[in-house]
């Protein structure tokens, strides 16, 4: 996990994406677990993706709905993590909550771009 802040954001959405896929391939290997871990896959990476997709916006119509969906991404992934947290004895919990920790902050700073932009 990467300890210094990238104030990119495509590259910290990046970042935050790769530092999930480490951390699931520590969990257990339960069937909760590889089904959450699917649902942590895909909501983190759209975090992203939606925001590269935001930033070649065709309108500002586009550009919101873009962000609006990079965002309700965030939110999700924040879910699975604190689901997968919470019903694991983890060795690494730290790192859950460090990744917690970090789509809450991309959470709030792309709520923060929605808001000035609108």
């Amino acid at each position: 996990m990467v300890t210094k802040k990238t104030y990119d954001l495509e590259e910290r959405t990046f970042e935050f994406a790769r530092d999930v896929r480490f951390f699931i391939k520590t969990l257990p290997k339960t069937t909760a677990n590889i089904e959450d871990a699917k649902q942590i896959v895909k909501s983190s990476g759209s975090v992203g993706a939606n925001y590269l997709e935001a930033n070649e916006k065709l309108s500002k119509k586009d550009f919101l709905f873009r962000m609006k969906i990079s965002r309700k991404e965030a939110k999700e992934s924040i879910f699975w993590l604190r689901l997968i947290d919470t019903t694991n004895d983890l060795v690494n919990t730290q790192e859950a909550k460090k990744l917690i920790g970090e789509a809450t902050e991309l959470k709030k700073i792309l709520s923060s771009i929605i808001d000035k932009s609108q």
